[in-house]
C-alpha cells in the first residue's frame, strides 16, 4: 500500500515571511544599528574637513550639556504640545462620530457618504494642505486680512506669533487624521456583540449609559492601538510643520541660544543631516537616539495604562 503524501504547510509560511524579514533587516534594523554607532562618533564639518571623535561627546554636549542650550528638549516639548493639541480634540470628535454612526436608535441614512467626506483630508498630500493653509494665513492671505479687520492680527501677519502657528499646525493635523481615527473606532464598535446593546435596551439603558458601560470598556484595545500609534506618529511629526512654516518665529532661550517656535525633533534632526556648514551627523544621530528612547518610553507607558486587567487584578 502506497504511503499518502502530505503537504507541509509550515515551509510555505516561512517562505512568505522571508520578504518581511529582508525588508526589516535592510530598511529598519540596519539603519537603527548604524544610528547607534554614529551617535558615538563626533562628526562635524570644520570648513571643508570633517572632524571625527569617538565617545559619548554628542550626548554630553548636545543632549545633557549646554551646547546649543539643549535644543533637543525644546524641540521635544514643541512636538509634544503639537501632538496633544491635535490628538485630544481628534479622539473626542472621532469617538462622538463613531458612536453616533453606529447607534441603532438613530438609524442614520447615508453614513457611508459622511465617512468618505470625513476621511478625504487624510488622502490629500501633506504638501498640498500645508501650502493651502500657509497661503490663507500669510501676511496678505484672506484669513489674515479678515482677522486684521477684526483687530486680531497685526501688519506682520499672524504667522509671526509662535502660539498661532502651533495652533494652526495642530488644527491641520487634527483635520487630516480625525476621519481615519473615526473609521478605526467605528470598526471597533461594530465588532462588539449587538446582543449586549439589545439586553441593555431591554433593561432601560439610554444611549449615554450604553456608551460608557458597554462601548468604552470593550473598545479599550482599539483605543490602546489608536493612542500608541498616534503618539509614535506625533513624536515623528515632520511634513506639516516643515512645509507650513519651516520652523516658525525665532524664540530666544537662556544662554543666548535660539530655536524656532514650531521646530519638531524630526526637523531638528534634518537640520544637522542636510549638507552645509551646520551638518553634524553625530549630533543628528544622538538626537535620533533620544527620540527613539522617548518614543519607546511613551508607548510603553500608554500601553501599560490602557492594558486590560485580568480577573485576578494583575
Amino acid at each position: 500500500m502506497k504511503k499518502q503524501k502530505t503537504v507541509e504547510h509550515g515551509k510555505y509560511g516561512v517562505i512568505f515571511i522571508i520578504p518581511f524579514f529582508l525588508v526589516f533587516f535592510v530598511f529598519q534594523l540596519y539603519p537603527l544599528i548604524t544610528t547607534f554607532s554614529n551617535s558615538l562618533v563626533y562628526s562635524a564639518k570644520n570648513g571643508r574637513n570633517i572632524v571625527e571623535e569617538t565617545g559619548f561627546g554628542n550626548f554630553s554636549n548636545y543632549v545633557f550639556g549646554k551646547a546649543g542650550d539643549a535644543e533637543i528638549w525644546k524641540a521635544l516639548a514643541i512636538t509634544a504640545v503639537l501632538w496633544i493639541l491635535n490628538f485630544i480634540p481628534q479622539i473626542l470628535l472621532a469617538l462622538l462620530l463613531a458612536a453616533w454612526f453606529t447607534d441603532v436608535r438613530y438609524h442614520l441614512k447615508g453614513t457611508g457618504i459622511y465617512k468618505v467626506i470625513m476621511y478625504m483630508p487624510n488622502i490629500i498630500t501633506a504638501a498640498t494642505i500645508a501650502v493651502l493653509f500657509y497661503s490663507m494665513f500669510e501676511v496678505n492671505g484672506p484669513l489674515t486680512q479678515l482677522l486684521r479687520s477684526w483687530g486680531l492680527a497685526t501688519d506682520v501677519g499672524i504667522l509671526r506669533s509662535g502660539w498661532a502657528s502651533l495652533i494652526i499646525i495642530a488644527f491641520i493635523q487634527f483635520w487630516m487624521w480625525y476621519g481615519n481615527t473615526m473609521i478605526i473606532l467605528t470598526a471597533g464598535i461594530l465588532g462588539i456583540n449587538p446582543s449586549l446593546y439589545e439586553a441593555a435596551m431591554v433593561d432601560g439603558a439610554n444611549s449615554k449609559q450604553q456608551f460608557f458601560k458597554i462601548t468604552l470598556p470593550l473598545l479599550k484595545p482599539i483605543l490602546q492601538y489608536t493612542l500608541v500609534t498616534s503618539a509614535i506618529g506625533g513624536l515623528q511629526m515632520y511634513d506639516i510643520p516643515q512645509l507650513f512654516n519651516d520652523g516658525g518665529p525665532i524664540v530666544k532661550l537662556s544662554g543666548g541660544a535660539t530655536v524656532d517656535s514650531t521646530t519638531t525633533v524630526m526637523m531638528l534632526i534634518k537640520k544637522y543631516t542636510t549638507a552645509g556648514p551646520s551638518q553634524n551627523m553625530g549630533r543628528a544621530a544622538a538626537y535620533s537616539i533620544v527620540l527613539f528612547f522617548v518614543t519607546m518610553a511613551v508607548s510603553l507607558i500608554f500601553y501599560k495604562v490602557t492594558q486590560e486587567k485580568s480577573k485576578d487584578g494583575r
